[in-house]
């Protein structure tokens, strides 16, 4: 099972380094549409350059005249964006919803509760259970530590080796179960940015578009929209790629943490009802009757002498 999770862990390892890659990416991106504004401004400045006269009148007018700075609201911004806003507003909404799933699914409480480990581990060494009341309480139970338990259960009288392996076996299966839905998670951190940067290269190719067609170089109002698409999309992507690959991370870990936790109070479990400890078990009776019919047979002996 340890074995296991070092793999986990390379796995995340490699695929966090995917997910800066892309992240990277979208910033490169950003920079080119910011740098290519950045000259479109500069160019159309240059062309509208010309010396303007303004009358003495004209200063001497009040600044409360000025009309306000135009804003937009977040529906606007969310519309300027284009289409791909709509598959970048599906991505937040799974992370969203297998983001709460998984917060519910993976508390300790529900993987490890602590009443039923404690009882049933006291009654094991108390020897109050056999076999089929102890898998019966396993199976009443049905937490992922419980699933462990029953898997040793299952290889009761046998020897550690094999009991250890029962453990590793169920181990398996529950570390399956508490990994769903995590690669949805990975999915979004990695979709997301590249969904970004396909927006930020058809903004910039609707801006240049404009250029092209429409003689907009010196009227940066006709390059606004392609810009706009370019820099709202990589905002999106990297603000629901960030969250999701946090989440994956913090689940990740926790999903480790639980069964090496479980792992533990298993290796607690394989000495109780291995074949090794209960053959101890037998032998212990079985010397203390041969002591004493030994005292007995030497009192008779010591009868028969005198």
């Amino acid at each position: 099972m340890r074995n296991r999770i070092t793999h986990d862990r390379k796995n995340v390892s490699r695929e966090l380094l995917g997910a800066l890659r892309q992240v990277m990416l979208g910033m490169v991106a950003l920079s080119a549409t910011l740098l290519a504004a950045a000259a479109v401004r500069a160019q159309s400045g240059d062309m509208g350059a010309t010396p303007v006269v303004v009358p003495a009148e004209m200063n001497a007018l009040p600044a409360a005249d000025e009309s306000p700075i135009p804003t937009q609201n977040l529906w606007g911004i969310i519309r300027s964006g284009g289409v791909l806003m709509i598959p970048l507003g599906f991505c937040s909404f799974l992370l969203l919803t297998f983001t709460f799933e998984r917060a519910i699914s993976l508390r300790r409480a529900r993987i490890i509760p602590k009443p039923f480990v404690r009882r049933f581990l006291d009654q094991m060494r108390g020897g109050e259970l056999d076999r089929e009341a102890a898998l019966e309480l396993c199976e009443e139970n049905r937490s992922p530590v419980a699933e462990a338990f029953a898997g040793a259960v299952r290889k009761w009288g046998r020897p550690a080796v094999e009991v250890e392996q029962g453990i590793i076996d169920a181990g398996e299966r529950v570390t399956n179960t508490l990994r769903r839905y995590l690669r949805v998670l990975n999915a979004i951190a990695t979709i997301s940015p590249l969904l970004g940067l396909l927006g930020t290269v058809f903004g910039i190719i609707r801006a240049f578009n404009a250029i092209a067609t429409s003689h907009a170089m010196g009227r940066p109002e006709l390059l606004a929209a392609g810009i706009s698409e370019a820099l709202v999309t990589t905002a999106a992507g990297l603000s629901i790629a960030i969250p999701a690959m946090a989440a994956y991370l913090f689940f990740a870990s926790r999903v480790d943490r639980l069964i090496m936790d479980i792992d533990a109070l298993g290796q607690e479990l394989v000495p109780l009802i291995s074949a090794e400890e209960m053959g101890t078990r037998v032998k212990q009776p079985s010397a203390a009757v041969k002591g004493t019919g030994g005292s007995r047979t030497r009192r008779k002996s010591d009868q028969a002498a005198a």
